[in-house]
């Protein structure tokens, strides 16, 4: 009997071929294995921004959750994340411990205007992607220039100037007195307020005082913006001093049409230590779905989120959307790493986390996640809302595109 083993051959180098086509599509950077991917973070878990340290929290927590589920295309996502306790000279030795000695192969939603700052060049020096800064400041969309860094929750210029189109339209002989935290984040605020005012802005804005996030009260400033005789109040604040403010505001019996940054709308972290009722009739714009809204505290997307807290994030705050915010921004992360695939190098990691086109479930309706290689601002969708004393009450129609 004869058998024909040209065909077993055959078969044999097709297999072959098949198997080391599979692993030369393999391609790692440092930290990304097999078996893991090593991401860093960098969070103030301590200092005057510790409220933040819930988000760095709810994305341990989130991660947590899909390593038990497998991980991503089978590999486990080993979070480090870091304290900088909201000091930028800490957050660059944090950036370098992460980069040069736990050899991570990138940093994910380091938190801060000030703190991102501070490692922005060395950064996109070292090639290493700043992924979704949690930060609104308008200098994380530049990617001609820094193209290792992109931003995630919409611009706070953008923010701004739906307040100052707000005010327009339904207060245009405002006399504003506006606080803002002294640094590269306020100031980002500031320069879009302006701009959305424009030459009125001049005469409407009769007060402008900073703080700065050393400072142990903003009291001093709070009397003084009062004084100036402003009815309208822009709060350009982190959430330890949103939250003196809106207390402050109200033991001085001024009660100024408010403003308040969307970085500070938290009811469990900001609105509550400040006292619910003082809260009441204070503007914000949102993008997330607030864990406070009863409209979304039902469906598939709420319980799935509700049992994400009470399983991987039990001593989180429900009412705190830090903790949505979290949960939102690793989804988004999951996605890109999904689209990486085997090809987990850096240039990759940014290659996809720049063709981005979804909706996320703890996303407002009618916003979205598109990104693009000349569009590194991933959510510029916003709504205005309103404090009722318990929820923010949505409003009006979507800004943004």
């Amino acid at each position: 009997m004869r058998f024909n083993l040209l065909p077993l051959a055959l078969a044999g180098l097709a297999a072959l071929s098949i198997g080391s086509s599979a692993m030369a599509q393999k391609k790692y950077d440092t930290g990304a294995t097999d078996k893991e991917i090593k991401v860093g973070g960098i969070s103030p878990y301590s200092g005057p921004a510790s409220a933040y340290g819930a988000i760095g929290k709810a994305i341990s927590a989130y991660f947590a959750k899909v390593n038990d589920e497998g991980g991503v295309n089978g590999r486990k996502i080993n979070f480090i994340s870091l304290d900088d306790g909201y000091n930028p000279a800490k957050t660059v030795e944090q950036a370098r411990k992460l980069v040069e000695e736990d050899e991570v192969l990138f940093v994910f939603n380091p938190l801060g205007t000030p703190s991102n700052s501070a490692i922005h060049k060395y950064m996109n020096t070292k090639k290493v992607p700043q992924l979704f800064v949690a930060t609104g400041a308008t200098k994380w969309g530049d990617p001609k220039n820094f193209p290792w860094t992109m931003g995630w929750q919409p611009n706070y210029q953008s923010e701004s100037k739906v307040f100052a189109g707000h005010i327009m339209e339904t207060k245009p002989n405002a006399k504003i007195a506006i606080l803002y935290q002294n640094d590269d984040y306020g100031k980002d605020y500031l320069k879009g307020f302006e701009d959305g005012l424009g030459e009125k802005g001049k005469t409407m804005i009769i007060s402008k005082i900073s703080y700065e996030v050393t400072d142990p009260t903003i009291d001093s400033q709070m009397v003084s913006l009062k004084a100036s005789g402003a009815d309208t109040f822009f709060n350009i604040s982190t959430p330890k001093f949103a939250a003196q403010a809106i207390k402050k505001a109200a033991e001085l019996g001024w009660k100024p049409t408010h403003y308040l940054n969307s970085v500070s709308a938290s009811v469990g972290a900001v609105m509550t230590p400040a006292g619910l009722e003082n809260g009441v009739g204070i503007f914000t714009a949102s993008y997330l779905k607030d864990p406070t809204d009863p409209q979304f505290q039902k469906g598939k997307e709420w319980d799935d989120w509700l049992a994400w807290m009470k399983k991987y994030q039990p001593s989180g705050d429900i009412r705190d959307v830090n903790n949505v915010f979290g949960y939102t921004v690793a989804q988004g992360l999951v996605q890109v790493l999904k689209q990486a695939g085997d090809n987990l190098t850096r240039e990759n990691i940014m290659k996809q986390a720049a063709s981005l086109d979804m909706t996320l479930p703890m996303l407002l309706p009618g916003v979205n996640v598109k990104t693009g290689p000349d569009d590194f601002f991933p959510i510029e969708r916003e709504q205005l809302a309103k404090f009722d004393g318990k929820t923010w009450v949505l409003f009006g129609k979507v800004y943004g595109r």
